[in-house]
């Protein structure tokens, strides 16, 4: 886009900010005076219609109502938790310089390339090009929000997809019921009915996260002494570096949601492969309310356990699989076999020393989860646990730097005897073109079956 149509982007943005800001100051006041909070969404529509065209610069009705249905369900949402008895919830009060604008069907039109986006009355109109083509036909786009993350403009699509069509005998099987488990080394073990076993590794992924934090600590201390003081303006030097740091961060944020999307995929590619009708996916959102240090916390929040959810979700639903959450508890440390309680194993394999069970930790976990109900209920169990004699494994991330060379530091290789650290793999180009690392399988998990 040219440099005008930038500006005017970020200036709805920038108006979208302020209509957010204005809804925090009117309740502000509300409150001071003791009055019932302005939060419906209906209510928040006409005190915008009250204050007039042109009030929040080249920003339409419909985007600004689109920024006050976000404050409505962030609100409600928020309430509804603090209602159930989670005390540290907070009400939405923190001001944003720039707030995603949508647009839903009708408001807007997309030519080939070209969308037009609507403005506020008495405005020119704003029409931009995309950078690539629609992934969804013309015809099934319902919603377009204009964003801005790491210093780069995206527009995102919503598109009405139909359910995945199956010939006859090739449809999931509703009776056939697979168990997943959720991990950081293993974003999805699952565990099929019938002795199939999938396994899809993550330590790609748990790489990213761990060079990114180190990357990020070496270039803060470059810059410490460049930093300046509360209070003093920042130089142009330390705005670029400001800009630069925005732009890594986006970078790695959109590797990481790529390969979360990546694993789900693979995972309901193996489940429509097996005719698998349900997933039981067990929910381990309860291990983040246990305080386990600054460490351990991190890693907790880097696994992103509801993202992958959701997108498990998503993806199931359009192929037809139904996903169902169940209690995942103690399902890592109960023998398959005979049912009892062994101490929680600290690598990948479980062993029972009772009756002298010996399997991989999390297809056992996602076995058993297989057999947990919906809802709650009991977590013991005697229904046999069908256990996987046959496992595919798979790995997730295949686009992250290097990912094909090495699984615990796929960015630099290990350190040579000389104290060389060798050659250096590249990263892939910024403009998102293809990958450089290498697309080999994992040496130490082939993928044919076995």
């Amino acid at each position: 886009m040219t440099s005008g149509q930038r500006r005017r982007c970020f200036g709805l943005l920038c108006s979208a900010g302020d209509v957010w800001a204005c809804v925090l100051e009117v309740n502000a006041w509300r409150r001071r005076r003791q009055d019932t909070p302005l939060v419906g969404y209906q209510e928040l529509c006409r005190e915008l219609a009250v204050s007039g065209p042109g009030t929040f610069g080249g920003l339409d009705s419909t985007g600004a109502r689109s920024v006050l249905r976000r404050f409505s369900d962030a609100w409600f949402a928020a309430a509804k938790r603090r209602k159930a008895g989670d005390a540290a919830v907070r009400f939405p009060r923190r001001r944003r310089a720039l707030m995603p604008v949508r647009w839903y069907h009708g408001t807007f039109s997309i030519t080939d390339r070209r969308v037009r986006i609507p403005c506020a009355k008495g405005s020119p109109g704003l029409e931009v090009r995309l950078a690539r083509d629609l992934p969804y036909p013309v015809e099934q786009v319902r919603s377009i929000t204009l964003l801005c993350e790491g210093g780069r403009l995206f527009l995102d699509v919503t598109a009405e997809i139909p359910v995945t069509v199956y010939p006859p005998g090739e449809e999931p099987v509703p009776g056939r019921v697979a168990g997943v488990d959720l991990g950081i080394i293993h974003p999805y073990a699952v565990a099929g009915s019938d002795g199939q076993g999938l396994l899809v590794s993550g330590r790609a992924i748990r790489a990213e996260h761990r060079m990114h934090l180190a990357d990020t600590k070496a270039r803060r201390r470059a810059v410490a002494r460049r930093a300046p003081k509360p209070g003093q303006k920042g130089s142009r030097r330390w705005r670029r570096y400001r800009r630069r740091a925005r732009q890594i961060e986006g970078r790695h944020r959109r590797r990481v949601r790529q390969a979360y999307h990546e694993a789900a995929k693979t995972v309901i590619g193996w489940a429509v492969q097996q005719r698998i009708g349900v997933l039981h996916v067990g929910d381990p959102r309860g291990v983040l309310d246990l305080p386990a240090g600054r460490r351990h916390n991190l890693r907790l929040r880097q696994w992103q356990i509801g993202r992958a959810i959701q997108i498990l979700t998503d993806k199931a639903t359009l192929a037809g699989v139904t996903v169902h959450l169940v209690d995942e508890r103690g399902t890592s440390s109960t023998c398959p076999t005979c049912h009892r309680r062994v101490p929680k194993p600290r690598g990948r394999v479980f062993t029972c020393p009772h009756c002298g069970y010996t399997g991989h930790r999390d297809l056992t976990a996602a076995a058993t989860i297989a057999t947990r109900a919906p809802g709650g209920g009991p977590t013991t169990t005697t229904a046999p646990v069908v256990l996987p004699q046959v496992v595919t494994h798979r790995r997730a991330g295949r686009h992250l730097p290097g990912a094909g060379q090495s699984r615990r530091d796929p960015r630099r290789p290990p350190r040579r005897r000389d104290g060389s650290v060798g050659q250096r793999w590249p990263a892939p180009p910024p403009d998102g073109g293809e990958s450089l690392a290498h697309h080999s399988e994992d040496p130490q998990h082939p993928p044919e079956t076995r």
